[in-house]
């Protein structure tokens, strides 16, 4: 057990209570975002709250932790129990039109939790560092929006990031609010 949580980067026997609270509160986070959900008519991708939880858990938790919730979620939903937006599961929806947006969850969660304590000093760093990680899970989206549908450029751009940018500059905000100050992650 000791070699898997070295590789993993990931201290189970001495973690703390409140890291695995942590952990299991942004997985059900991110499990009940995909439920806030508002479908839209020229998309098959809907307005979910599940980047908020995405960014959040990557400030708190840290570029493991949060890149294992990330890659449990992904798992649970893949594995048949309904945690995608819209109560959609199965392995089925990691390669559906809106799957690029999941998989960025795992990439984004990374960024935050790897370059949350040098940013977290000031506001206009988390804002940015936020901000990418954000648009990092946009264009992974929109590219596989756009190979799924076989949409040009600019049409995926209307259909797989421009509806969202208003949502998303709120929960960039909100996170960059709610994300612990000057390196107190548990």
């Amino acid at each position: 057990m000791d070699r898997i949580e070295g590789a993993l980067g990931i201290e189970i026997g001495g973690a703390t209570a409140e890291r695995v609270v942590l952990a299991v509160f942004f997985l059900l986070g991110t499990v009940l975002g995909a439920y806030v959900w508002i479908p839209l008519p020229f998309t098959p991708v809907p307005v979910t709250l599940q980047t908020l939880f995405v960014l959040l858990g990557g400030a708190w938790l840290g570029r493991n932790w949060a890149a294992v919730v990330q890659g449990a979620y992904l798992a649970v939903g893949a594995s048949g129990l309904a945690v995608f937006a819209g109560a959609a599961a199965g392995a089925f929806v990691l390669a559906g039109p809106d799957a690029g947006y999941l998989w960025g969850f795992l990439p984004a969660s990374l960024l935050v939790g790897g370059l949350w304590d040098r940013a977290s000093g000031r506001v206009a760093s988390r804002v940015a560092l936020l901000a990418c990680a954000d648009l990092l899970i946009l264009l992974m989206g929109t590219a596989w929006l756009a190979f799924e549908l076989h949409l040009g450029p600019i049409r995926a751009f209307l259909m797989g990031v421009a509806p969202f940018l208003p949502g998303e500059v709120v929960k960039v905000l909100a996170a960059s609010a709610l994300g612990p100050k000057g390196g107190a992650r548990g």
